[in-house]
């Protein structure tokens, strides 16, 4: 049976149509193992993907310009990158031996190295971790300029002060915070970083350098945490969200030497939620700062404000519910006790949010609440039908068994759940079968109006599905490298079961 919601949509299919777009379509596990291990009959059919892994079409094109028009360039690779900030960043990270040199040209920053593998890498993946790479939409618009393209994608915004009216918003579910308090920046993981280094500013001269990583974390989260800490040492990972007991125990033989623990709230991607408010009295009593990211459900479903130091949120998940763009916020406590200090450190820290993405942004933030609540309205019927069905083994969502009363006390509402669901499947090697059969829309990203699904380990975790080491690692996490992660959009439940229902049998 076909379906008029749920067409086919081939190989590095944009998702949604523009070319902004945050996800492309991965319709098979083969293409989902040849994207991972670059094989070149997939990725050259991949001209686009999620904004922080692939750098754009438009920005390789800016790039390809400068070089072609520049001599100094000739045999060197050049990032642009989101600001000079952040040009200044890689090139003390490459190190004087890599030989980076700062680029400017057009009111556009970045860093040229000459050609090589391992530079090449070093300087993507640390693009990657803390969102430097240059946003589509100002590459696009010096492409115009240049008139190596005839017009900026045709597209609907904000035409008033755009960070006035997306601060506004965010306002109403982030009662008692001022403008400054609510820092934005142009991904979640510029965020994340920023508010990382500004609690770790503040704590390295109390001799406080440990962080606490909660729970299994979104790869890049965890990336900043073991990159930035000052030693190996100092990065501990707690595997149990739920353990309270063990928590308690790191903190007392540890607590004056902790800088921050890290919360996902709900958890990705076993969307456990932890007791916040016990975490939160833990961290206080010690002098412990608390990080909390609820991107997985949206800050617009749970109240977790008065429980964290900083609220680290992905906007690009909800709040930017077309899925043409990402963007980032830290909310600051006001009432928390290093706020000042933070708030300065962490405006310094976040790289700034383009223009026309925030004008973007403000026309969709406030959709964010109607979005939502078809979003949770078809959540727990998708739900039902998979934990009914014999193919499917486990299940888990924001009210799932052990954690349901923790997130609870946290929703703005009972039925306020977001749209992520993981499971995965009773028989052994059934996930490429499931997977190529699946109508519904593949690829990378989620909190979108589309539904999209992936198999999250591959694609976050490519390394740790394919060694036996990696395996190792997943099993003592509780993670099924198989698992499936479905984010319900706004299509009617029915049409997602159906096409649920066809692949699983």
């Amino acid at each position: 049976m076909s379906s008029t919601c749920f067409p086919h949509l081939p190989l590095g299919q944009t998702i949604p149509a523009s070319p902004h777009a945050v996800s492309c379509s991965l319709p098979t596990m083969r293409s989902v193992r040849g994207y991972e291990e670059k094989d070149p009959e997939i990725v050259r059919q991949l001209t686009n993907g999620y904004p922080r892994f692939v750098v754009h079409p438009y920005a390789r094109k800016l790039a390809a310009h400068f070089i072609a028009s520049t001599p100094a360039l000739f045999g060197r690779t050049l990032w642009l990158t989101s600001s000079a900030a952040m040009a200044r960043a890689l090139t003390a990270y490459l190190g004087a031996t890599r030989k980076p040199e700062l680029y400017t040209s057009h009111g556009l920053y970045g860093v040229s190295h000459p050609e090589h593998a391992d530079t090449f890498t070093l300087a993507k993946t640390f693009l990657q971790n803390i969102g430097g790479f240059l946003s589509s939409r100002e590459a696009e618009d010096h492409l115009v300029a240049l008139k190596l393209l005839s017009a900026p994608h045709p597209e609907d915004v904000f035409k008033g002060d755009a960070s006035a009216e997306i601060r506004r918003q965010l306002r109403a579910v982030l009662p008692g915070t001022t403008d400054a308090d609510l820092i934005i920046a142009n991904c979640g993981m510029s965020a994340m970083h920023a508010a990382f280094r500004a609690v770790a500013a503040v704590q390295a001269p109390r001799g406080r350098t440990v962080w606490l990583q909660l729970g299994w974390l979104y790869l890049d989260t965890i990336s900043i945490l073991k990159q930035f800490t000052a030693q190996p040492a100092d990065y501990v990972y707690v595997r149990d969200v739920l353990d309270l007991a063990a928590l308690a125990r790191i903190f007392a033989a540890h607590g004056t030497r902790i800088a921050g623990v890290v919360a996902e709230v709900p958890t990705n991607p076993l969307i456990q939620t932890p007791d916040l408010a016990a975490i939160a009295t833990l961290c206080r009593s010690h002098g412990a700062r608390l990080l909390v990211d609820p991107s997985v459900s949206s800050i617009f479903s749970l109240n977790v404000l008065p429980h964290a130091d900083l609220v680290v949120s992905s906007l690009t998940k909800y709040t930017a519910s077309e899925g043409d763009l990402t963007a980032g916020l830290v909310a600051v406590n006001p009432a928390g006790p290093d706020a000042a200090a933070l708030r300065t450190a962490t405006a310094a820290g976040v790289e700034p949010l383009y223009a026309r993405d925030a004008a973007r942004l403000a026309w969709q933030v406030g959709k964010t609440p109607a979005v939502l609540t078809q979003i949770n309205a078809s959540t727990p019927q998708v739900v039902a039908f998979l934990e009914k069905h014999p193919a499917v083994k486990e299940v888990f969502w924001a009210l799932q068994p052990g954690s349901r009363e923790n997130y609870l006390k946290l929703a703005r509402s009972p039925d306020a759940t977001g749209g992520m669901i993981t499971f995965t499947l009773r028989q052994p090697g059934a996930l490429d079968k499931f997977y190529d059969q699946l109508r519904l829309p593949k690829g990378p990203s989620f909190g979108m109006k589309t539904t999209l699904i992936c198999p999250y380990m591959y694609l976050a975790h490519y390394d740790l599905v394919t060694t036996p080491a990696g395996l190792a690692e997943l099993a003592a996490s509780k993670l099924d490298p198989d698992l499936l992660r479905l984010c319900v959009g706004i299509e009617p439940a029915a049409e997602i079961i159906s096409a649920l229902g066809e692949a699983l049998g």
